[in-house]
Parts: C-alpha cells; structure tokens; sequence
C-alpha cells in the first residue's frame, strides 16, 4: 500500500512536467520561429519478489515472475524542429529557412547563438539586428540611402541606393546546422546555444550542401498544433487525476488496515 502511494506520487509529478510542457507549446502558437515540445518518460527501477525463471520443483520453472514497479520519471523533453507554416508579410526584412538550418546571431558577451526567428531589424547604424538589436552573423550593414532590399534564395543581400535601378551586394546571409538539434540549449528569446549533444555547428550557403533556402517577405510560424496540445492536455489531465485516484485508495487501505485494531 506504501509502494502504491509513492508509485502514484511519481506519476502525479511526471505528469505535472506534461502539462508544463503542453502549456509552454500553447502559450507559444505565435512565436515565430518556437518549436514545440515533448515530455518522454520512463518507468522507475523494480522490485522483483519471484525471479523468472526461478524453479518451481525439481524439473520445472516459473515462466514468469513477480515483478512491482515503483511508478515512471521525466526522461527527456524533447525539441522538434520540424517546418513551420510561414506567412506573408511583404516585409522586406522578415526572412523564413524553408528547410534545414538556422540564423547565426551574435550576442554581447562574444558567443553564437542560432535561431529560426527572421523577424529581423535595421539599428541605428544600419546593421541587420533581431528585436533585441543582437547582431546577424556574418554582419550586414544596409546603407543610409537604401531605397530597397532585396535578399536571393542563396542568402545574397542587395541593395537600391538613390535613384539607381542597379542592385549592389552588401552581404551575404550564412546558414548553420546540427547533426543533433534536439540537443540545443534553448535560451529563450527565440534562441539557441551549441551543446555537446546537439553537435558543432556546420555553416554554408543556403541552398547548398542540404541547407535551406531563403524566402524574402514571409516568417516561419511556430510548429505547434492547438488540437495535438489540446488532446494532450487533456490525457495528461486525466493521467493525473487517476493517479490522484490512486493516492486516495492506497490511503482508504490504509486506513482499513489501521482500524483493524479497533
């Protein structure tokens, strides 16, 4: 009856780390750029009371033992970086990967952060910033008396300067990738940080060598489906509300076993 109340425990807190994930994936279904989440979890160690295996008489076996579980744990939570709707905003500066790969922002402090978040920005020095006015990388800087910006498939950024209908480059976006994403470290902000699980990131020219493409005038929306969270929400809620059931048998046995006495 101990083991039942502790097993059900567990369950009630693993499934408390389901509804904050399915919360934090809802609460960001128009983030651009976020993509969702998912708790894994994995039963906790046995205590076998009857080996299988274990001899019953003299020439036979018990074919199968006795073995009690005490309850289940968050294993993982899991990123999946799979493609997001995009939408049209026909601004000039909103950029969406329309396949692998991420945007390479400089921080303050000196280190790299990715993000598929295109949302980007021009400072007061003309420089291509995210909302937070961290840098891209490579950095680009859009002259004062730009008229228009145009960004190729292939990462090329050019320019309309004046009256001029001729184009000049001023950079050129590159791409990163992983051979492990899911092991990011997200920072939030719509950011992530390498990890030794995640890889060393490997950067390249969009359209190449398996990166994306570059799409000028859209943003890639989150990944987050309402009806999957919805419908896990609610098996999540109920998960906890049966183990919840759980405690309170495991308690009505005990407190049978208790007035015994009386």
């Amino acid at each position: 009856m101990l083991r039942a109340l502790y097993s059900a425990a567990t369950g009630m807190q693993a499934q408390q780390i389901n509804i904050d994930t399915i919360a934090n994936n809802l609460a960001n279904v128009n983030t651009t750029g976020f993509k969702k989440s998912r708790a894994d979890f994995q039963d906790i160690l046995y205590q076998t009371i009857k080996p299988a295996g274990s001899s019953s008489t003299a020439s036979t076996d018990f074919p199968t033992g006795i073995q009690v579980g005490n309850g289940s744990r968050p294993a993982a939570v899991q990123k999946f970086f799979t493609q997001g709707d995009y939408a049209a905003t026909m601004n000039q500066l909103d950029i969406a990967i329309d396949g692998s790969g991420f945007f390479q922002i400089s921080l303050p402090d000196g280190t790299t952060a990715y993000t598929r978040a295109g949302a980007f920005k021009i400072d007061s020095q003309g420089r291509v910033v995210t909302s937070d006015g961290d840098l891209m990388t490579p950095s680009i800087t859009i002259p004062a008396d730009t008229t228009d910006i145009v960004i190729g498939s292939d990462g090329t950024v050019s320019v309309r300067q004046g009256g001029s209908t001729d184009t000049t480059q001023v950079g050129s976006i590159q791409l990163a990738k992983f051979i492990n994403p899911a092991g990011l470290n997200a920072q939030g902000r719509n950011l992530f940080k390498e990890t030794s699980a995640s890889g060393t990131a490997q950067t390249g020219t969009p359209g190449l060598s398996g990166f994306g493409v570059i799409s000028q005038g859209f943003l890639e929306l989150s990944n987050v489906s309402i009806v999957e969270e919805m419908v896990g929400l609610i098996i999540g809620q109920r998960a906890y509300e049966i183990n919840s059931k759980a405690v309170q048998s495991a308690d009505q046995m005990l407190e049978v076993a208790i007035n015994l006495v009386r």
